[in-house]
């Protein structure tokens, strides 16, 4: 049998109608079941194979033709498939097969698992909650667990009276099963996937319904928290009727409850109608938190809203689709985001995740965006940045070039011709292609399909545009990869200003221009998913006259491609510093972002005996524009200002050391300690980080004491994170600890993560990891630990990096092999970058 075979289920029987019976014992961590399931059998059998793990099947009986025939289990648990023999052949027809089951209420985070949480007397609450996605529905009933198999579902959970029940469709009754127990049934559910399939129970309660173009809309909660649904409320509603209105299609369930789970090892889940979230994801108090706080929960609410349509209406044939399903959502959050607080400049805030993207994929470990999809494992390492964050900008890329107007006729025609079905990739560009009449398909196979991206070298010559293409790497040789790049310029002479859009099919092309300009911008607004290599002459030009003509996204791009060159060698670390103080005059916060990040990598590069000159040298960068905004917020600056005033000053008291900054900090953490109003919230933010970074001991124990007893998800996280930026070898040993004992599983390997990127504490972590890996992998789920893992590219020494990769060669991680290769070679990138450039960037700082 082929491997791909051997994960697929035959076609022979098929579901249509799954009706459930799910009764938890939250206390002993097991669960009962039956499943009564529709299914039309497609030809002869004498036997129905389908998905279940870590089920015992206690009776199955098929029904059919008025007969009743007894089914015998048999499990194949490399697979996770489940045969039920027949004893006999049946024809085909509709039948329905019932089942008996039990399982375990497991701690991983994945299929049907128990959670805890205390209340504010500190007593503690069981829920039971599930993660079926991907694929992990088959570990809490029997089904056909693959995303083309869809079907209704009418379910059922029988619970203690006192606690609440959530599922995908409304509650229709709930009465007393007569043990203490309540029997609650919900509405059956559209065609769907099995992987959006959901219940919940535990102590939640629930706000009012807000009524949404009659859609009932609510926040579930853990007791207590009642005060932090209001802003997920709004932002939901807001997100309802913006894509009912952008998709064309009404909301297609009949309610949407929105659910903060307190173990979650997501951002979030579109269960349809029942999604559920991280606390921190969801549950915000918008007084106290700054402005990313609040982006970020409305950019995952608006990231799940949007799967809604585009993943559950529609969805994936198979696991390979995964990335269309979660890059669309993502690019669909930022579009939703950037229409709910256009103040925010979502797009330009973007460019720090196209970044992230740029990074994994000038590896010569990164992948294509789709690739073949055999295993649950392979299904599994399809959730990183390639396929959320290169996704969504190669969506925006295509997006700019076609129109807006253009690309959402294209995606209107996508929902409604495929509504309640499943599709492949190249479904969506044939539909966008119907509607603009351009090559869509021919454009993004060779972004999808492929791994990598081009650099464009830009020249003119009179009026003519000149572009060469290539791979741009961090190190490897050019293979002659090619893209069908979609270009959009902007350029310019005197009073004269023009845009041009071109499709750049071959290694070379050239371009007329309307007239000879001073200065071309080859990527208008940075929507190309490519970097840009201008030659001297278009760089004088742009330098002489076009700074004041460049947007904040493209000053970005420009500081990205800039430092990008310096980790492949191309341009050296100061250089870039240099084209970093030009920046001095800087007032967009995502520009203050990027190089704040790359002055972060440069301190790690830095030789010690320099490390002061390198610290003096950040302030003087630094100083100027913090003095320009003040330490006290103005009435009337908006909210990227005052995050840009957090963001200048917690770089001052970290890279740049500064004394007065350390001082501060501590005044702003001891006056939000005893009022949270009277700091600003971006303040509050980086004083927190400048205090763990030159902190002691009672700091550390009284942020530890404040993760611990506030109730503020965005605080609780905050601190915790900000332990494994404390100094002292002692107290990061307390942090390692922490982080496998007390830290929440969900929590866990991200603190160990942070550890990892700790200057001076790094190898301190990894020697825990290594010490501690029997541990780790038992307590933490595998994707989790996969998470973990990528601090290991902080660590830049030659001799701690081989010793890095010969423990992964012993302890291989089955569900992450490409994406850990990313991480290892990121090490490697930046222990060649240290070798490169510390000692001649060190004694440049004079």
């Amino acid at each position: 049998m082929a491997e791909r075979d051997q994960y697929r289920l035959p076609r022979t029987v098929t579901p249509r109608r799954y009706e459930l019976v799910l009764e938890p014992d939250l206390e002993g961590a097991t669960f009962a079941g039956s499943a009564a399931i529709d299914i039309e059998v497609e030809e002869s059998v004498d036997e129905i194979i389908l998905n279940a793990v870590d089920l015992e099947i206690l009776q199955v009986r098929l029904e059919c033709n008025d007969r009743r025939i007894e089914a015998l289990p048999t499990f194949d648990s490399a697979t996770e498939r489940c045969h039920l023999w027949l004893g006999e052949r049946i024809e085909p027809g509709p039948a329905t097969l019932h089942i008996e089951f039990t399982g375990v209420l497991n701690d991983k985070l994945v299929g049907f698992y128990r959670s805890s949480f205390k209340d504010d007397q500190g007593a503690e609450h069981l829920i039971a909650t599930t993660q079926f996605e991907a694929p992990h529905a088959r570990r809490a009933f029997p089904c056909w667990d693959e995303p083309d198999f869809k079907a209704t579902f009418a379910i059922t959970l029988v619970v203690p009276q006192d606690l609440t029940a959530l599922s995908n469709g409304a509650e229709i009754s709930a009465e007393g099963a007569g043990d203490g127990r309540k029997k609650v049934v919900f509405q059956e559910t559209m065609e769907m996937s099995t992987y959006l399939v959901a219940f919940i129970v535990g102590p939640f309660q629930l706000t009012d319904p807000v009524d949404v173009d009659t859609t009932p809309l609510r926040v579930a909660y853990p007791p207590g928290k009642g005060h932090l649904t209001a802003y997920g409320l709004e932002t939901g509603a807001f997100a309802l009727r913006f894509y009912s209105e952008y998709y064309g299609i009404a909301y297609p369930s009949d309610k949407l409850d929105l659910v903060a789970i307190p173990d979650f090892a997501f951002g979030a889940m579109e269960n349809l109608g029942c999604v559920t979230f991280r606390e921190v994801a969801l549950l915000i108090d918008p007084a106290r938190a700054p402005q990313p706080d609040l982006q970020r929960v409305a950019d995952v609410v608006h990231h799940e809203v949007a799967h809604m349509w585009f993943g559950d209406l529609v969805t994936m044939r198979w696991w390979n689709g995964i990335w269309l399903n979660e890059a669309f959502a993502t690019f669909m959050e930022m579009k939703c985001t950037d229409a709910f607080r256009p103040q925010w400049q979502r797009w330009v805030d973007f460019a720090i995740s196209r970044t992230a993207a740029f990074d994994v994929d000038s590896l010569e470990s990164t992948r294509p965006i789709e690739f073949e999809v055999v295993s649950p494992e392979d299904a599994e390492g399809m959730f990183d940045i390639l396929t959320y964050e290169k996704g969504a900008a190669v969506l925006l890329m295509l997006e700019q070039f076609l129109g807006e107007d253009a690309f959402m006729e294209g995606v209107r025609r996508y929902l409604i011709e495929n509504a309640y079905g499943n599709t492949e990739t190249t479904d969506l560009w044939d539909s966008i292609e119907a509607a603009t009449a351009q090559p869509v398909r021919q454009i993004m196979d060779t972004w999808i399909f492929q791994g990598g991206y081009p650099i464009l070298s830009a020249g003119v010559t009179d009026s003519t545009l000149n572009l060469a293409q290539r791979r741009f790497r961090y190190w490897g040789d050019d293979f002659g990869e090619q893209w069908l790049v979609p270009v959009l310029v902007r350029y310019g002479a005197g009073e004269r200003e023009q845009t041009g859009r071109f499709l750049l099919g071959q290694r070379q092309g050239s371009f007329p221009l309307e007239f000879p300009p001073d200065w071309v911008v080859v990527n208008a607004g940075a929507a190309g998913f490519y970097r840009v290599g201008y030659s001297q002459e278009l760089l004088e030009g742009m330098s002489r006259t076009a700074r004041e003509a460049l947007s904040a996204v493209e000053r970005y791009q420009l500081l990205d491609d800039s430092f990008a060159g310096v980790l492949a060698g191309i341009t050296s670390a100061a250089d870039f510093f240099e084209l970093a103080h030009s920046f001095a005059d800087e007032t967009d916060l995502s520009v203050w972002q990027r190089l704040a990040g790359a002055l972060g990598t440069l301190d790690r590069v830095v030789e010690d005996s320099a490390r002061e000159r390198y610290r003096g040298a950040v302030r003087s960068l630094i100083a100027p524009a913090l003095g320009r905004l003040g330490v006290e917020p103005s009435g009337d600056e908006d909210e990227r200002t005052g995050q840009l005033r957090g963001t200048l000053f917690e770089v001052m008291g970290t890279l740049g050391d500064s004394e007065a900054s350390k001082s501060l900090a501590r005044t702003l953490h001891h006056d939000f300690l005893e009022d949270p109003d009277s700091v600003d919230p971006a303040l509050a933010a980086a004083a927190i980080q400048v205090v763990a970074e030159n902190g002691g001991s009672e700091d550390f124990e009284r942020f530890w004491k404040r993760h611990l007893e506030t109730d503020n998800p965005q605080l609780k996280t905050r601190y915790l994170h900000a332990l494994a930026r404390f100094q002292q070898p002692e107290l990061i040993d307390r942090v390692l600890e922490l982080a496998l004992t007390e830290v929440r599983t969900q929590d866990g390997p991200f603190l160990l993560q942070r550890a990892l990127t700790n200057r001076t504490r790094g190898a301190q972590a990894w020697r825990f990891i290594v010490q501690n890996w029997e541990r780790i992998t038992e307590r933490f789920p595998p994707g989790l630990v996969v998470r973990m893992v990528s601090g290991v590219s902080a660590l830049i020494e030659p001799d701690l990096a081989t010793a890095v990769e010969h423990f992964f060669e012993e302890h291989p991680l089955k569900q992450g092999e490409k994406t850990l290769a990313q991480y290892l070679e990121k090490m490697r990138v930046n222990v060649a970058l240290r070798q490169r450039e510390s000692a001649r960037f060190s004694a440049g700082l004079g």
